[in-house]
């Protein structure tokens, strides 16, 4: 097996952790701010079924689950990205 460089082995441990984040902690927030802002609004399943909907629509490449699951990552590689073009001007 080959050894990454230690920036890209520190890059991909970045991903997978901001990406986790989106897959396992954002679904029960959105879950959480939705029963604090609209209230019960349905029987239709709850927490399992809100993060078990968002885990399927992330495999099919649902747009919207996609940006749900991989906006942790996107936020801050976009603020990197700033930062960086900033330095450079």
């Amino acid at each position: 097996m080959t050894k990454l460089p230690p920036r890209a082995n520190k890059e991909l441990r970045l991903a997978l952790q901001l990406i986790g984040l989106g897959f396992f902690v954002l679904p029960p927030l959105v879950y959480t701010v939705g029963l604090l802002v609209v209230g019960e609004y349905s029987n239709d399943g709850g927490l399992w079924a809100l993060t078990s909907s968002i885990w399927l629509g992330f495999i099919r490449l649902n747009p919207m689950a996609l940006l749900l699951v991989l906006s942790p990552y996107l936020i801050i590689q976009s603020f990197r990205f700033y930062y960086y073009f900033r330095q450079k001007i």
